[in-house]
């Protein structure tokens, strides 16, 4: 049977529920999803005070929704990492720090475009 075909493959309606139930888990269970959210929250209000036009905004949403899904990606690892290797394993350990600074990096590469964007916004807004 191919994959995406049959009675027991979930219906395109049904695969959306479950997305949507994924971050749903993820933002009520995990820390670090929170945070995430928090600072897109704020990446928004700075998108606001700092007056960014069009383009600036699809930036600034593009990057809050990579470094969310990057973040979720992340949990997801470290789920499946924790699932298949229980005890403490210094390849598990390996994998979940990985995946940990690949958000890291993202997230610090984020940060710097974000500051060019508002501090250009501002300056061109008060400048």
């Amino acid at each position: 049977m191919m994959p995406g075909k049959g009675p027991q493959h979930p219906t395109l309606k049904r695969s959306f529920l479950f997305a949507l139930q994924g971050l749903r888990v993820a933002l009520m269970q995990e820390r670090n999803v929170k945070i995430m959210v928090g600072g897109a929250a704020f990446a928004m209000v700075m998108g606001v005070l700092s007056g960014l036009n069009a383009q600036e905004w699809a930036i600034n949403l593009l990057c809050c929704g990579v470094v969310l899904a990057a973040e979720l990606l992340n949990t997801a690892v470290e789920t499946v990492v924790d699932l298949v290797s229980p005890e403490y394993h210094p390849l598990a350990g390996r994998a979940k720090d990985i995946a940990a600074a690949a958000v890291w990096v993202l997230s610090l590469f984020v940060a710097l475009a974000g500051l060019i964007l508002y501090v250009t916004a501002l300056l061109r807004r008060f400048g």
